[in-house]
């Protein structure tokens, strides 16, 4: 029973992660101008680019690093300090390979590994922690970006493109 559950979790994390969250950041991050990506209203705000390299840095820190025995090396500080010369393409591919790498990582985690404690970010957490923060994380900034994205071009990012004639998505669907 507790796989089955560990299973759905983790599924249902690389659906929120990977197949929902990263291909619309993405798609409304890719047409940014260098100007668009690294505008900030102030100096207590982050840019689009800080929020990307800051997502880079949580999701290798909390996914990649703690699950794969990895030294952490994030330098935290410097994902909000940076403030240019950093194209959304690679801004776009180095997140895009941490993703990737998280997947593999979400793709053959265990019941055990969600439960067993870790240490990350001086934080005493379980597995499931580490995952759950992540995708909540994500989540967040994701929103934010996209905010700022459609203030920045007043686009419509046509988001929900997938919902079905009912008006409803394969993903609340299943989700009620």
């Amino acid at each position: 029973m507790a796989q089955d559950v560990a299973t759905l979790f983790l599924r249902y994390s690389h659906k929120k992660l990977l197949e929902q969250y990263w291909p619309r950041l993405r798609g409304a991050v890719e047409p940014l101008t260098d100007k668009q990506l690294w505008w900030r209203p102030n100096e207590a705000s982050n840019s689009i680019g800080n929020l990307v390299l800051h997502l880079n840095g949580n999701v290798r820190q909390w996914l990649v690093s703690s699950f794969n025995g990895h030294k952490d090396e994030r330098d935290r500080p410097l994902e909000f300090s940076e403030r240019e010369g950093i194209s959304a393409a690679e801004l776009l591919e180095r997140l895009g390979a941490t993703l990737d790498e998280a997947s593999n990582v979400l793709k053959r985690l265990t019941a055990d590994e969600l439960v067993a404690p870790m240490e990350i970010q001086g934080y005493h957490v379980t597995g499931l922690d580490a995952v759950y923060q992540v995708v909540e994380h994500f989540g967040l900034h994701y929103g934010q970006i996209l905010y700022i994205v459609k203030m920045l071009t007043g686009a419509d990012l046509k988001l929900y493109r997938e919902l079905n004639a009912a008006g409803r998505s394969d993903l609340s669907a299943a989700h009620p």
